[in-house]
């Protein structure tokens, strides 16, 4: 597995993947809010986000460059690189609970020490989506704190993790 910068046609492959409306809110959060995806609204909804140069789609390929997974890196806050945050993560479901998750974030993990140079890495897993809280666990993630967040589909949990990038 290699992680390259996410293209444009990578939008609808990733669209694909989010099969229940459950699925897209695990994922995403409130920052979609429309299901089904069409395969342009990923790519619409990180142009402007990409233009302010802290933030960083990357996607995960195969040896045969096929898209297998997905996540971003974006420093939340303005004037400060020591923290970046990670999001949208996701894998290919016919490929998940086979580790790919894990190692796609360790090469993430790799990417921010070398290219980013924060030194804390963050992120939110909703309280009922247990394989990604374990796979973050895995990875070296720590919880920190928990909220409560409102999706049009209800008020669900969030556990926020961190981790320090030694």
């Amino acid at each position: 597995m290699i992680l390259r910068d996410y293209r444009n046609e990578d939008s609808p492959v990733i669209a694909g993947w989010l099969r229940t409306e459950e699925e897209l809110y695990k994922w995403s959060a409130d920052r979609f809010n429309k299901y089904p995806l069409a395969g342009n609204d990923i790519e619409e909804n990180y142009a402007p986000q990409l233009a302010s140069g802290r933030f960083f789609p990357l996607t995960a390929v195969d040896e045969e460059g096929k898209v297998i997974g997905h996540f971003i890196i974006r420093y939340p806050r303005e004037e400060d690189d020591s923290s970046v945050r990670f999001g949208f993560v996701i894998v290919d479901p016919s490929l998940r609970g086979k580790g790919y998750g894990k190692e796609m974030l360790l090469l993430g993990i790799q990417y921010v020490k070398e290219k980013l140079g924060a030194s804390r890495i963050d992120l939110g897993v909703f309280e009922n989506n247990e394989s990604a809280k374990r796979c973050y666990e895995a990875c070296g993630f720590k919880e920190y704190g928990m909220r409560d967040c409102e999706l049009p589909i209800g008020v669900w949990k969030c556990i926020d993790m961190e981790m320090f990038a030694d």
